[in-house]
């Protein structure tokens, strides 16, 4: 018999633009859906730049992990997509201080576009 499939929303992440959840817990792992800028209190992308959207989707996702009782040291694995790749040296950074002295496996990649014209989008894998 499999693990049961639980789906999270969680409180104080943005509402979820699309037919998803958050979240799903499967056994022992919590599969992060991609988190883009919004402000959860008006459902607008962040003004400021990539850094101002890359600082709102690490809380996005901090919100996500809190839901569960996890925070940035539980991620296995990220997933980090750019609008543009020459905004890697901007995100970079603020992505290694959300971590800290964790660094979990990671991919970056350049994608044609992201939803609501959004410059950044992670999601996480993280383990309880």
């Amino acid at each position: 018999m499999s693990d049961p499939i639980h789906l999270i929303d969680a409180p104080g992440a943005p509402s979820a633009i699309g037919p998803y959840s958050h979240a799903a817990r499967v056994g022992d792992l919590l599969f992060c859906s991609g988190q883009i800028p919004l402000d959860p209190a008006t459902m607008k992308l962040v003004e400021g730049g990539i850094e101002a959207q890359t600082r709102q989707v690490l809380a996005n996702i901090a919100a996500v992990l809190a839901s569960q009782g996890l925070d940035f040291s539980r991620v296995v694995k990220a997933t980090v997509f750019l609008a543009d790749m020459g905004d890697f040296p901007l995100v970079n950074p603020l992505y290694a201080a959300a971590m800290g002295d964790h660094k979990p496996a990671r991919s970056t990649v350049q994608v044609a576009a992201l939803p609501l014209g959004s410059r950044v989008e992670i999601e996480v894998i993280a383990a309880y």
